[in-house]
């Protein structure tokens, strides 16, 4: 079977598993004791360390790609009662939880949204006013940031990088003015370069390009220099992201038209052209969807088998918890997830409240604890144990994607060769108990391609 006629087959809608279970199957939502209780347990004992997510939605205009949880604004005015209710919810924690303050802080990420739409200062008054709170630095403290290159100043690195910021994520997604008009993001690849050397100069350790394939308007053609101009930029890291096509959640995607959108095979051979270009330049592929340069220290974690991946994606740092701050944030423990309230104005009237702003999440069975960890040790080594009762079961559920040479059965374990990695999430759906029972009434995940 040609590779066309591979990705044809199996290009379903499966999860990406950024967690487990995935969003659409969290049923058992803590209340906000339940989860507090959680994160007590999680920060308890001398090895206890905390990752801390604060999310930052506001943006001056839509990407129509874009399936982030954003409030689109050019209203500045904005920043410093924002500001003010991420400390205001910390400080929530810390009066429900006085252990937080002394706990070891390993990770701080600002995500988004875009969170250099918020001024220097405005950023300045947020980390300082966190780290105020939890001072407890771990030894090789991560400080890391999303940016947006046609927002972000000089004056906002030189800020970030005095708070301990040291790593970089810079927005590109594409570089074909075509493409850029299409998705409603217009961005000259001079203007990327310019930030990274910027960063560079100024002592930023690693520097992450985020790429998009499958976007509407993008051809063999376009990808390939895409490929070439991002190689020549020399990022540490990429994150090379299928476009989620998604119009039932996202209804700016409803204006492209079926035929601007490249899907299936045509879809992936888009990713092999950047794939391939990115190994030829020295570049480790990284799970999925990841790449980077074999001194960086993601690639270090994935040599060593001890690479991570949660809601931000692959990470070379294990926390024992992840605590998110903002609106619709993410938090998760051992064994709950929690989401913060989705919708701004719901987020500002329960902190306003001195309330926890739960809006959903998931406490994990024992059951649940056990299948998230094989997945997340199938989504980062390319391997996953399985049990003797499930032999059987692995070899007919997986039969397609075996004889296919896209999954082995080696003793008891679940292993992806080279050839089966584009279908990791396929073959990641073995151990998903609720994907393999639930038929959904609607769409509720992109496709695999």
């Amino acid at each position: 079977m040609t590779e066309a006629e591979l990705f044809a087959k199996y290009d379903v809608p499966v999860p990406r598993y950024t967690s487990y279970p995935t969003v659409p199957q969290w049923h058992a939502a803590p209340s906000a004791d339940e989860w507090i209780e959680s994160l007590s347990r999680a920060l308890q004992g001398d090895g206890a360390s905390l990752s801390l997510y604060l999310h930052l939605p506001f943006c001056e205009s839509l990407c129509t790609f874009c399936g982030c949880n954003t409030v689109i604004t050019r209203d500045h005015s904005r920043e410093g009662p924002y500001v003010d209710l991420l400390l205001a919810e910390l400080d929530i924690y810390l009066g429900r939880l006085p252990q937080l303050s002394n706990t070891s802080v390993r990770q701080l990420h600002l995500g988004g949204g875009t969170p250099t739409f918020l001024s220097p200062a405005s950023l300045d008054r947020l980390i300082a006013g966190v780290m105020a709170r939890l001072p407890n630095r771990a030894a090789g403290f991560e400080g890391s940031v999303e940016v947006d290159p046609r927002v972000t100043t000089r004056a906002h690195l030189e800020g970030l990088a005095a708070r301990g910021v040291r790593r970089l994520s810079l927005g590109v997604q594409d570089i074909d003015p075509n493409v850029q008009q299409l998705v409603n993001r217009m961005q000259p690849m001079a203007m990327t370069t310019t930030l990274m050397t910027a960063a560079r100069k100024l002592g930023y350790e690693s520097i992450n390009v985020d790429l998009i394939y499958g976007l509407p308007g993008q051809t063999p053609d376009s990808m390939t220099r895409l490929a070439t101009e991002i190689v020549a930029a020399a990022p540490d890291r990429l994150a090379v992201y299928s476009f989620a096509r998604v119009p039932w959640i996202k209804p700016a995607q409803r204006k492209f038209r079926d035929d601007q959108v490249p899907a299936g095979a045509a879809k992936r051979a888009l990713y092999e052209i950047v794939r391939t270009r990115l190994l030829h330049a020295g570049y480790v592929e990284i799970g999925l969807d990841h790449f980077a340069r074999p001194d960086d220290s993601l690639a270090r974690a994935a040599a060593a088998g001890a690479l991570h991946r949660n809601f931000m994606g692959y990470a070379d740092v294990h926390t024992t918890a992840m605590l998110g701050l903002g609106v619709s944030a993410i938090s998760d423990t051992p064994d709950c997830y929690h989401q913060n309230e989705k919708i701004l104005p719901s987020y500002v009237k329960r902190v306003e409240a001195g309330e926890v702003p739960t809006h959903r999440g998931h406490v994990l069975s024992a059951e649940d604890q056990r299948r998230r960890q094989r997945i997340t040790t199938l989504m980062t080594t390319f391997q996953a144990p399985l049990e003797t009762t499930e032999m059987d079961a692995a070899a007919r559920v997986l039969k397609p994607l075996i004889d296919d040479g896209l999954v082995a059965i080696d003793g008891h374990a679940l292993v992806i060769p080279p050839a089966g990695r584009p279908f990791l999430r396929n073959a990641a759906t073995f151990f998903d108990q609720y994907f393999q029972h639930t038929e959904p009434s609607r769409p509720v995940y992109s496709t695999s391609a």
